[in-house]
């Protein structure tokens, strides 16, 4: 009779069990962006003592699932681990979870009760519990008759809110009924979700058809997609896109009757490039995708990334220049704060 154990990942031996057992099953990425994020690991023991399955918990994301099957153990352990993994969320009080996780195993995950969300040829993303994408969708505000209104979205960081993003919101709001501002939800940011939310929302006043909402589980970020199936750096981007673009379309837009998305032309980075091509070919047809140039100031193009640099660098009154008054005055008052996070090895490259 196999029984569950707890797995104690800074432990070497432990340690080295595990990725031997998941390298026999065909997992071998075991980088810190994977690993660090393990709230919990457990593992399952044969009557030997042998490490026959294991899986983890990051937040509530299910990870690093692998079981040994052989003839007398079909399915068993592989319910075996997801049971006791649910169970061990739930006495956290956690009551809903997602799975990504490659493509054929996702109807192992299905006859657990985890719903499909989206599905490429190499990954698939499901979750279980609630609330649940439809009650995630419900609680959405919506306007009177928005059946027949023009709904638009964007969905952004907004790390921090600059005059850039005030830029896209602005042309968004001239050209339809309503616009939806997806702020993402993950707290990997130098500036919190709370602070970017705020700051979006300060930012915004002035756009009375404008509903600035959190993106939940929802709108997939690049920093938290799990890659450790995956064969490489560039298969994470192209499948992250298709699985982010494919919730959008089919779990999130039809119920608000969102039929176009906002995103801002990039002409730096080459990873967002690829991101905006993939998502209007994602999107297609149902979902019209408008690229709105990005604004410039003094010759300069206005990125966050440009503003956390300038963050860095202590220079207020370049930051003024980028960014609307609420922002500014955010970060001159906790210049402090977020400069010790940048000391402390916060990223702040990317988008």
């Amino acid at each position: 009779m196999d029984k569950v154990v707890d797995l104690f990942l800074n432990d070497a031996t432990t340690r080295q069990k595990w990725e031997n057992l998941l390298e026999s099953l065909g997992l071998n990425d075991f980088s810190e962006r994977e690993v660090n994020v393990i709230d919990h690991t457990i593992g399952l023991e044969d009557e030997e003592g042998n490490l026959v399955g294991t899986g983890s918990v990051a937040g509530n994301v299910l990870k690093y699932i692998g079981v040994k099957n052989d003839a007398d153990t079909q399915g068993a352990r592989f319910n075996k681990v997801i049971t006791a993994l649910t169970q061990y969320l739930t006495n956290d009080g956690i009551f809903h979870s997602f799975v990504f996780t490659k493509a054929k195993y996702a109807t192992s995950f299905e006859h657990l009760h985890f719903n499909l969300l989206a599905k490429t040829d190499q990954a698939a993303f499901l979750e279980n519990g609630t609330p649940d994408v439809k009650e995630f969708v419900a609680e959405v505000p919506e306007i009177a008759d928005q059946e027949h209104k023009k709904v638009a979205a964007i969905v952004m960081n907004a790390n921090p809110f600059t005059l850039g993003h005030q830029h896209l919101i602005k042309m968004a709001s001239e050209e339809n009924d309503l616009v939806y501002v997806f702020v993402v939800a993950n707290d990997v940011s130098l500036f919190s979700f709370d602070e970017r939310f705020k700051l979006v929302q300060e930012g915004t006043k002035e756009f009375s058809n404008v509903k600035v909402i959190s993106g939940g589980d929802y709108m997939v970020s690049p920093a938290t997609f799990p890659a450790y199936f995956l064969k490489s750096p560039d298969d994470l981007i192209a499948v992250q896109t298709v699985i982010d673009a494919a919730v959008f379309k089919n779990q999130i837009a039809p119920g608000l009757n969102i039929t176009r998305r906002y995103i801002g032309k990039e002409p730096i980075s080459r990873t967002t490039h690829f991101y905006n091509v993939s998502l209007a070919h994602e999107l297609g047809p149902e979902i019209e995708v408008i690229v709105i140039d990005r604004l410039e100031k003094d010759g300069q193009i206005v990125t966050a990334t440009k503003v956390r640099q300038l963050i860095k660098d202590g220079n207020l009154k370049e930051i003024n220049k980028f960014v609307p008054e609420t922002t500014y005055e955010f970060i001159k008052q906790n210049m402090q704060k977020l400069q010790s996070k940048i000391e402390k090895g916060m990223n702040i490259d990317g988008n």
